[in-house]
């Protein structure tokens, strides 16, 4: 069958194709350990990830096709609705409790992305829309599960509040298509729909700390080991002064998520 390219990605930007009921991606050196893990949530009984098939003799992963709409910058205004920010909250929450089941260890990881505070249990740590598939404008699978490793279910739920709230100074926010929005409202909603208790809230603050500081690092990281390349690709994504912006962002308004939060 004809291969039939699809949007979005970053890393591995062009280089995920559709073939029949397919898709065929370059695989990693922790494409084994994702694998057994989203054999193991489906076990469990959670039906939004992809089921894998195998590694291919071309060295691509092959796993099944899920079936809908995937958002890409500039997001359509569908996906910025409070109503798909709820969706994919409340399916990572079921991604959560069906990984409670699985244990990670004897499995290699990407900690590019990872809780820096450590944890046993496998998150997907980069829930952006572009990683997520609707339909009818309700979140219905994550998917490229490629920086997932263990930590903690409030870090992953402070990596989807960053992505998707946003969490960005307004220039990037508007950058990157994103409307102007009540965002501690937003935030507070992540929680709603998530099911986080007071405490959780609390933790939820601290953890967008560990976020921010977390991706950042991974951005430094890759300039450091990528060279030209890597800043080129920073360049296209706003620069490293955006880091700066955000974390500036964030100071500026924390008090107002802190209230939003209680």
């Amino acid at each position: 069958m004809a291969e039939q390219q699809l949007g979005g990605g970053i890393a591995n930007a062009g280089q995920v194709v559709r073939v029949g009921p397919h898709v065929l991606r370059p695989s990693s050196p922790y494409s084994g350990s994702i694998h057994a893990f989203l054999l193991a949530v489906k076990a469990a009984g959670f039906e939004g990830a992809p089921i894998p098939v195998g590694i291919d003799e071309d060295g691509r992963e092959r796993l099944v096709f899920i079936d809908g709409e995937v958002p890409v910058a500039p997001y359509p205004d569908w996906s910025q609705s409070g109503t798909a920010l709820a969706s994919v909250a409340r399916l990572l929450r079921g991604l959560h409790d069906a990984a409670h089941r699985f244990d990670p260890q004897g499995f290699t990881w990407n900690d590019s992305l990872a809780d820096p505070a450590g944890g046993t249990l496998v998150c997907h740590n980069d829930v952006e829309l572009s990683n997520v598939v609707f339909r009818d404008g309700i979140a219905v699978a994550l998917i490229d599960f490629e920086f997932a490793a263990p930590g903690r279910a409030i870090y992953d739920v402070a990596q989807l509040a960053r992505l998707c709230v946003p969490i960005e100074d307004d220039f990037d926010q508007a950058r990157i298509g994103w409307r102007r929005s009540d965002r501690p409202a937003r935030l507070r909603l992540v929680a709603d729909a998530y099911g986080l208790d007071r405490c959780g809230r609390a933790e939820l603050l601290t953890a967008m700390n560990d976020a921010l500081a977390r991706i950042e690092a991974a951005a430094w990281r890759s300039i450091d080991a990528g060279g030209s390349n890597a800043v080129a690709r920073m360049n296209r994504a706003g620069g490293i002064e955006k880091f700066d912006r955000r974390r500036r962002w964030w100071t500026a308004h924390y008090d107002q998520f802190a209230a939003a939060l209680l």
